[in-house]
């Protein structure tokens, strides 16, 4: 097995090796060598690279490029660059073509009863019994017909094959339309994400697919590596390659110890800078790739010869799972296969229902045919004394074939295959419209779990607040200044150690550029804290750049950047008498704990104690967080040249500093979101502020957006008691605690992602309310990881964002705005009301339909509603409707009710007398139109009228009627919470109008020529005014029924819940997989393993352990995830990383993987 994929490994590039020998493109390197050196790791490469290259920078000058100025972008270059080494981009699986899906759409169940019952009555049909012995098999051709009517026997059977043509056609349709629309957002997403690169010695954005072998690109914390490459500088970097090695732990990277860095795997600190090796099909990603073997049929063979030979793979399987939320991957394999399986909360409800309904309808199926075969052989041969005689067979064979017809048509119109449709729809609907309202739909469930949040926790930088931060206030030289001082006022000293520290201190991609128009701000550039302090050295009339002229990034001693544990950021550099200088900046109260010294107005340090310190905090920092600012520490240490330091020993190092000065940084609240969280909380969404900020600045700025109003009890913790609260004497979690507390909570401060991610689960988890709580989550940082990934809905930020938060996240905020996400609240709770619509309207048809069917069988031998006519009535109220009721838009005065939560049923009991209401309507007048119609019309009754006996005119206006009512019902059911008005902004869903009008035309063209093959007879004017007066009755009906208070029918059921805990007994689970995975409601939103998946997962793991057998790369499945999404996935933006779960919090990956 290890032979076989190594051979596979040379196997690809041959044919590229052979092109390139001759010239490599006058570059000192051919893509065999570099893909050769990209497959060692740590000291192998260095000695690699130092046998070859002699170092990194001779491997630069390899590709002809430069370590700081990067590739000249020019034009030519980059193109050779791409024919030489390809491009960054992995061809994606060939999607479903046409007849794929077609052939899909054919295997549904009763669609092939049909088929067979239509072949079936198409070959008798055309077998015509002797003439004489007609007479001997009784009145089976009851003589009304003529010879013309005798040869039109088979129109009945051909025209059901039609009709089932038809249906598949339009459900192969919609499945093409939205396998294309995902392709398109998929393009979009990829289009979006964007890399650092260096060209011309600029720092320039580029697509992720325009990188080259040879560009420079800048690593920084929270990116997702697109290619390969060899480092040339680090500060203090850490990557997580757990998506390659399965290994949680972060791996140390440094140019002097292990310099490669892969594709696919997460920067989760520090920065660097690396000149790109391997790109597209040649990263290691790529070469996954073409070991999975993008063919499926390659893939199947592996499959088989996976299950024989290697009994390893399985074992394997789980560890890989757990740190890597396999589950998830497998849910996306699934859901690429087959896209209706992708079940969220609503699907599960409906899947159940339809299970129900389906089932009823069965059972009726079954009764109409038993009884109708029962009497006509009670007739025929009991009643009537006839024997069987050899050659009436046949027409009493066709006979039961007209009765099994029947029963299938019963089947037909009871099962509601319109459900998964009108789901498909009504979110892809919302999906494409969302993209307006600056929300990017990656995963389609989240988009209708969003209308049943309750709860919303929210980062308050950059969702909240603008994320343009200004220095506003500050502490120097012993003065507290309420605005910028001037520059005189301060001591020389001050102002240059000052301007030293921020210029140093901060990440050397952060900017700030001038204004791109007249008039308008500078451009901030990086990140936002540190462009404030940038700002704030612009503001005492110095300059940044200079400093960091004269001290580059790459004479930076040693750098610890910023993280969460950390909560600040420190630069050592060398100074020019041998010493160093520690500068350091970070939230101020942990900072100041650390200084020992503050330099007085003259610039001389005095002493700084704790009393001091206490002093500090109650008059200078506590003052600044109430006027809701962010206060930060700037301080610095000197070390003598003969004492340096244990630099790794971070805490001796970061101590015994000397405070500068503490700043207050402004991040003003963005002007909308007041009133977006009003309407939040008048939807009966509790909003929550959870931030890594002091808790007076956290306190001023959630009352100034309306989180906390003045007068309410509500609670506002930081993270440590928070965490005190909650945990037993043991230290462990305790959910009833958590319960106490976070009904309460309104402002969680000074949190780790750790407590983001306990307080996420902890409500998800509660059982305490009167329902089950559905959280939503924004968050921007690499750290939020978890807790996106945990809530029901994660929300990341487009522009803020990092690429692990966004990988994490169900729906990227284009705009970065709170207001975005009361937008997606709206369409998901539009999603949720237009199934319900269509719901109502759809088992109102089906309730009448079976009834009617049913009843006229046993009591007149024949169905009123013939098949031909059924199948029509299935394709309006299915597709048709499906398509007017779900693309309904969405109004404001959706946010005005509570949301619906996790269990409440999808047929509340206004919709349930709705239904039964009208289906009292429509069973009297059609019943009443069946026995005494003909004498209403003055027609000739179409009652137990022999086989194949000519389309009556009385049957005709049954079936007409019918069409009209459910045509005005349509109208109806646009209300499904009792309102008054049914035509209230009916104008505005074009859609709508167009199906309503197009269905009456076409049903027009039905009734006066469809014939003998609709069972049709043209009627006359009048007739039709009396169908269309009936129809009209609809609505008048639906008057009277909205009068009937919902309060007194305490007899009606709900019905649509989902399946609830304890309600399940084992055998129920067992069916219920098929019917609906209970789990989801515990797993929640996907943790579903999907059975097909497990082949996937065996392929993969096949590719892992051939990896580790044949010792090329450390058990590299790297970007499994991703790998296979874009093999396999077109509906779902790919999951490349679950890694942050496994090392931020190991509980959940477990969890996960149950």
């Amino acid at each position: 097995m290890g032979d076989m994929a190594n051979s596979s490994i040379e196997f690809h590039p041959k044919p590229q090796q052979q092109r390139d020998a001759p010239h490599a493109g006058g570059f000192g390197c051919t893509l065999a060598e570099l893909r050769a050196l990209m497959e060692l790791r740590g000291a192998e490469a260095l000695q690699k690279i130092e046998e070859a290259y002699g170092d990194v920078s001779g491997l630069c000058r390899r590709l002809r490029t430069s370590p700081t100025e990067g590739l000249a972008d020019n034009t030519n270059d980059l193109e050779k660059r791409r024919q030489i080494y390809g491009q960054n981009f992995i061809p994606p699986k060939q999607p479903k073509t046409f007849l794929q899906l077609v052939w899909e759409a054919l295997q549904d169940v009763t669609l092939i009863i049909l088929e067979v019952a239509a072949i079936v009555s198409l070959g008798l049909s055309f077998y015509a019994p002797p003439g004489e012995e007609s007479e001997a098999c009784g009145n089976v051709s009851g003589g009304t017909e003529d010879e013309g009517e005798a040869e039109a026997g088979w129109i009945e059977g051909a025209a059901i094959l039609l009709s089932v043509i038809c249906v598949v056609l339009v459900t192969a349709f919609n499945d093409w339309s939205k396998e294309k629309q995902f392709r398109g957002l998929q393009s979009r997403i990829e289009q979006e994400q964007k890399f650092t690169v260096i060209r011309n010695g600029q720092l320039l954005q580029v697509p992720v697919a325009a990188l080259v072998v040879g560009d420079i690109a800048q690593v920084k914390y929270g990116d997702l590596l697109p290619a390969d490459g060899v480092l040339i500088q680090a500060n203090d970097l850490k990557i997580d390659e757990s998506s390659l090695t399965g290994e949680s732990d972060h791996v140390r990277k440094s140019a002097d110890k292990d310099p490669m860095l892969l594709s696919g795997t997460h920067v989760m600190e520090g920065s660097g800078r690396m000149v790109v090796t391997a790109v597209g099909v040649n990263s290691q990603t790529g070469i996954i790739f073409t070991l999975l073997g993008a063919g499926g049929e390659e893939e199947e063979k592996k499959d088989k010869k996976a299950k024989k030979q290697d009994g390893a793979v399985a074992m394997e399987m789980q560890p890989l799972k757990s740190a890597e939320g396999g589950e998830m991957e497998e849910r996306e394999k699934k859901k690429a296969n087959a896209p209706k399986k992708e079940k969220s909360v609503l699907q599960g409800k409906l899947t159940k229902l339809a299970v129900q309904i389906g089932k009823a309808g069965l059972v009726m199926s079954a009764i109409t045919v038993i009884i109708l075969v029962l009497y006509f052989v009670i007739e025929t041969f009991v009643l009537e004394g006839r024997t069987w005689l050899a050659e009436c067979t046949p027409v009493y064979v066709q006979y039961f074939v007209k009765f099994f017809i029947i029963g299938v048509t019963v089947l037909v119109v009871a099962v509601p295959e319109g459900l998964p449709l009108a789901v498909t729809i009504s979110l892809a609907y919302s999906v494409k419209k969302m993209m307006k309202d600056n929300n990017l739909v990656r995963h389609l469930d989240a988009c209708e779990t969003m209308g049943n949040a309750t709860a919303i926790c929210s980062d308050k930088t950059g969702t909240l607040t603008t994320n343009r931060m200004t220095v506003v206030q500050s502490y120097l030289g012993d003065t507290h200044y309420k605005e910028i001082p001037a520059p005189s006022a301060l001591t020389p000293k001050i102002l240059d150690l000052l301007v030293h520290a921020i210029s140093i201190n901060s990440a050397y991609t952060t900017k700030i550029l001038p204004p791109e128009k007249e008039g308008a701000l500078p451009r901030q550039v990086g990140n936002k804290t540190e462009c404030a302090l940038l700002g704030f050295v612009l503001d005492l009339k110095r300059d940044f750049q200079p400093v960091r002229e004269q001290i580059p990034e790459d004479k930076l001693y040693k750098v610890y950047t910023f993280n969460s544990v950390r909560k600040s950021m420190s630069t050592v550099i060398r100074m020019p008498d041998g010493g160093f200088r520690l500068f350091s900046k970070g939230a101020s109260e942990i900072l100041l704990k650390k200084c020992t010294n503050i330099l007085n107005s003259n610039g001389e340090l005095r002493g700084f104690r704790p009393r001091d310190r206490d002093d500090m905090v109650r008059k200078i920092i506590e003052p600044m967080a109430c006027d809701g600012l962010r206060t930060i520490c700037i301080a610095y240490r000197d070390f003598s040249a003969g004492q340096e330091p244990d630099w790794d020993n971070e805490n001796e190092v970061v101590g015994d500093l000397t405070c500068i000065a503490v700043v207050g940084i402004e991040d003003p609240v963005r002007p909308e979101v007041p009133e977006a969280i009003r309407k939040c909380q008048r939807a009966g969404i509790t909003v929550r502020m959870v931030t890594g900020d002091n808790i007076n600045t956290a306190r001023a700025i959630a009352a100034k957006c309306g989180i906390i109003q003045p007068g309410e009890d509500f609670l506002c913790l930081e993270g440590k008691e928070f965490n005190r609260r909650i945990r037993n004497e043991k230290g462990e979690i305790e959910q009833e605690r958590l319960d106490k507390v976070w009904p309460k909570l309104r402002v969680l401060a000074r949190s780790s992602p750790t407590d983001k991610h306990t307080l996420v689960k902890g409500i998800i988890d509660s059982t305490t309310g009167e329902q089950r709580q559905v959280v939503a989550v924004t968050g921007d940082g690499t750290n939020d990881g978890p807790a996106l990934k945990k809530a029901d809905v994660g929300f990341a930020m487009g522009i803020a964002g990092t690429d692990v938060a966004k990988e994490a996240s169900d729906i990227i905020l284009t705009d970065d705005n709170f207001t975005s996400i009361v937008k997606a609240v709206m369409w998901g709770r539009n999603v949720y009301d237009s199934i319900s619509k269509f719901l109502q309207f759809q088992l109102t048809v089906n309730v009448v339909a079976v009834i009617v069917a049913f009843t006229g069988a046993c009591i007149t031998q024949d169905s009123p509603l013939k098949a031909v006519q059924m199948l029509w009535v299935n394709l309006i109220m299915d597709t048709f409707a499906s398509l007017a009721l779900a693309t309904e838009p969405p109004t404001e005065s959706l946010l005005l009710r509570k949301p619906y939560g996790r269990d409440k049923p999808l047929i509340s009991r206004t919709m349930m007398k709705n239904i039964l209401g009208h289906a009292v309507y429509q069973l009297a007048i059609i019943f009443t139109l069946l026995f005494v119609g003909e004498l209403f019309f003055d027609i000739d009754s179409g009652r137990n009228a022999p086989l194949h006996s000519p389309p009556s005119e009385h049957y005709t206006i049954i079936f007409n009627t019918f069409v009209m009512m459910q045509l005005f019902n349509e109208i109806n059911a646009r209300k499904i919470h009792g309102e008054r008005n049914v035509f209230d902004g009916i104008f505005s869903n074009p859609i709508f109008c167009t199906i309503v009008l197009g269905t009456f035309g076409i049903q027009i063209v039905i009734v006066q020529f469809g014939g003998k093959p609709f069972s049709c007879s043209p009627l006359s004017t009048e007739q039709w005014l009396w169908c269309l007066f009936v129809g009209v009755g609809e609505l008048v009906w639906g008057q009277v029924i909205a009068t009937i208070p919902t309060s007194q029918l305490k007899c009606l059921k709900e019905a649509g819940h989902g399946p609830g805990k304890d309600e399940m007994t084992d055998e129920e689970l067992a069916e219920g997989e098929e019917e609906i995975d209970h789990a989801e409601r515990e797993l929640r939103r996907g943790q579903i393993l999907w059975f097909r998946g497990l082949n996937r997962i065996q392929t993969q793991m096949e590719v892992v352990s051939t990896f580790k057998r044949s010792g090329s790369v450390q058990g590299a499945v790297r970007r499994r995830s991703s790998v296979l999404s874009q093999l396999h996935d077109v509906t779902n933006l790919s999951t490349p990383t679950h890694a942050i779960l496994s090392a931020a919090n190991p509980t959940s990956a477990a969890g996960s993987e149950s």
